[in-house]
């Protein structure tokens, strides 16, 4: 798979990822749709995305293949405005109006898009009112990250930051517990409270959390690994993490 550009972030492949672009009335310039399909879904969405007033061109498969960059396009490439992003304060108010503590996923240099996008939608699925994400040493939120959230990341607000342990500490300031995930956390998850204000740090791929963002952390938890395996993927331990705090709030 070629890599992703900054310029690719307008761009959404696949069925999923563009109907959830338009239910969520993200502005879509131009939608390439395969031509002569007869898929009732693409129908579907050329309709739709017609009436929003997008361009729509009827486009060779062979072309989309080569216009891909998830190569897993389904007939469907739309070109859209650049999927705006939060502030962390806008997370804490989103919140504060639905009457919640703050439940916030801090992606710690999460490079791979795919692990990005499987968080994302877990996120969005578990309730997470928005997930944070460093502006360097980071995926944004791109074409296959879009994908790999089946469109969830049309749904749940995520803030770009320039400074991600001072974002940190803002959130320390607004009364936000901070958890990481570190195999040698000093307690088992299953052990933390999850049930008040709590921002989950899920650290990078190879290396997980940084140092700087460990000193910033109110707690380590490790995930129990009872296997010969001694650790998760990024995407899967974010999601043991943040479905323990679903338990958790939903008990209360």
């Amino acid at each position: 798979m070629a890599p992703e550009r900054e310029e690719d972030e307008g761009r959404i492949e696949g069925k999923n990822p563009v109907i959830e672009a338009l239910k969520a009335g993200r502005r879509i310039d131009k939608l390439y749709i395969a031509k002569g399909d007869k898929d009732k879904t693409l129908a579907f969405i050329a309709a739709k995305a017609r009436a929003c007033g997008a361009v729509i061109s009827e486009t060779d498969r062979k072309k989309l293949d080569s216009m891909s960059v998830t190569h897993a396009h389904q007939g469907v490439i739309a070109v859209a405005a650049v999927k705006d992003y939060v502030t962390p304060e806008a997370i804490l108010a989103a919140a504060e109006e639905k009457g919640e503590k703050p439940f916030i996923v801090i992606c710690d240099d999460i490079s791979d898009p795919h692990n990005l996008g499987a968080i994302i939608r877990t996120a969005e699925a578990a309730g997470a009112h928005g997930v944070i994400i460093p502006k360097h040493r980071s995926a944004g939120i791109t074409a296959v990250v879009e994908k790999t959230s089946a469109g969830a990341v049309e749904h749940l607000p995520v803030a770009r930051v320039a400074n991600l342990a001072a974002a940190v500490k803002a959130l320390k300031d607004k009364g936000v517990w901070i958890f990481g995930t570190d195999a040698e956390g000093d307690r088992a998850l299953w052990q933390a409270d999850l049930r008040d204000a709590a921002a989950i740090v899920i650290g990078s791929e190879g290396k997980g959390m940084s140092r700087l963002m460990k000193e910033s952390c109110d707690f380590l938890l490790s995930i129990p690994m009872r296997g010969r395996v001694n650790s998760l993927n990024a995407s899967a331990a974010a999601a043991v993490v943040m479905y323990e705090a679903v338990r958790q709030r939903m008990s209360r």
